[in-house]
Formats: C-alpha cells, structure tokens, sequence
C-alpha cells in the first residue's frame, strides 16, 4: 500500500485540505502513540482516573454512569459507522434505512446521556471547592476539548440528519478516516463534508492529541481481570468471651485466667 494519496485525490485537494485532512490526523495519531509510550514509562504512578469520590459523591453517582455508558454507546456506533463499509452492513441483511435511522435514534440517545453525564461532572469540578483547586492543566484541557467534540457531533446529527433533509457521512467522511489507516487518504472525500462534521472530525483529533496526557489514559486500565479473580474471604477475628468466675474463654474453648 502506498502512503502518498492516489493521483485523483492529488489533483482534486488544495494544499489546505492535505494539511487540514491528511497531515494533521497524521500527526495527532504519533502523537497519541508515542505520548501513551512516553506517559507509560515517566508516569505510571500516574495512570490512573485520580478520583475525588471521597471530596464529593452525589453528582458523581449520577454523573459518571451517565457520562461512562453514553461514552462507551457514542464509541461503538462511531466503529460501526466509521470503520464498517455499508457494504458489509448490507450484506448482513441491513439496509441503509433501517441503518441510518437506528444510528440517528441511538447515537442521539447515547448522546443526550453523554452530555448529561458530563455537564453533572464539570458543573460538580467547577462548584465544589475541594476538587476545583484539585483540578490540574491536563483537566482543564481535557474537560472543553472533549465538551467540544461530544457538542459538535451531537449538533451535526440534529442539524443534517434529525431536523434537516439527512447526511450520508459514510459516502465521505467514512471513506476519509477508513483511508488513513490504511495509509490511502482520501482528502477529498471529507473537503465536501458540511461544516459541523469537518469540525466534529478535527476535534476528535486533537482529543486524540490530547488523551495520553490527560486522565484519559485510564481507559487502557479498565479492572477486566477482577471479573476472573477468585473472591477473598474475610473472617472476623475470634475475640475472648468472659466467663462467669471473670476469665475468658478462648474460641477455641480453653480457658484463661483473668
């Protein structure tokens, strides 16, 4: 496979689509690379999610299920629109009605719970003091990048495909990010892409950028192995019971003097 564009790609993007489209994803997935390489080796002790449970715990109890399930729905429909052709989607029998219409009502959900979980979590950083002064320069990175992102995706699905005539992003954008991974990209299919998705693709990028140097990184650190690790047991220590004439009396029986 050749790294350099295809000769039609070449002749039909401008210097600013190579750099908006091929160069800069490129350079933000070195950097998502070469950062968790780098933060695995300078900072283990730091690979961790740093949770404030303990300074404030009613918001996060809604919060954070809200934000992590709407997370983990957002992702997996971003893999199946993004890095599954409709080809395949319509070999296995789903057609591209039946398709777009389940990705719009459940990407929306996913969405809305998304947004809702992560609006509980800034406004508990922003309004609780303990964990505001906590709040270190990868957070407050963090926390707008990846507001920005969930909004413009959020907005662009309204926009194009609830209230508007409907967008076939996996004619174009699909095609753009499919291709960069197999080092063919297609500038030109995303250049034509409305705005809200140009700006939704760049953002993911950069959060991309951004993810090794922020708490992000617990991702990679998710507990699966404790699904498989047998349970501790815990038995509470025997203490000595008095007798009648004022000794104890062991657990096991014996019997000792006061």
């Amino acid at each position: 496979m050749s790294a350099a564009p295809t000769p039609l790609a070449a002749a039909s993007a401008s210097g600013a689509d190579l750099l908006l489209w091929v160069a800069v994803p490129y350079i933000c997935l070195a950097v998502f690379a070469v950062g968790h390489v780098w933060r695995y080796r300078q900072d283990q002790f730091g690979w961790t999610s740093r949770t404030t449970q303990l300074l404030e715990h009613r918001w996060l109890r809604y919060g954070s299920p809200l934000f992590h399930l709407g997370a983990f729905m957002v992702i997996a429909g971003h893999v199946v629109g993004l890095a599954v052709p409709d080809s395949w989607t319509e070999a296995a029998g789903i057609t591209e009605h039946a398709y777009h219409t389940t990705a719009v009502w459940a990407g929306s959900v996913a969405g809305i719970a998304m947004v809702a979980g992560l609006g509980m979590l800034s406004a508990r950083r922003l309004l609780t003091r303990s964990i505001r002064l906590g709040t270190d320069r990868s957070d407050k990175l963090l926390f707008p990048l990846l507001t920005a992102t969930v909004l413009l995706g959020i907005t662009a699905t309204a926009a194009h495909n609830v209230f508007g005539p409907g967008y076939d992003y996996r004619s174009t954008v699909s095609v753009w990010f499919r291709g960069l991974f197999v080092l063919q990209p297609h500038p030109e299919a995303i250049a034509g892409a409305p705005l809200l998705f140009q700006l939704h693709a760049l953002s993911a990028f950069l959060l991309f950028a951004a993810w090794p140097f922020t708490r992000l990184v617990h991702v990679w650190s998710a507990p699966v192995g404790y699904l498989t690790r047998p349970y501790l047991v815990y038995r509470r220590r025997a203490t000595p019971a008095p007798t009648a004439a004022g000794g104890t009396r062991s657990a096991s029986g014996s019997r000792r003097a006061a």
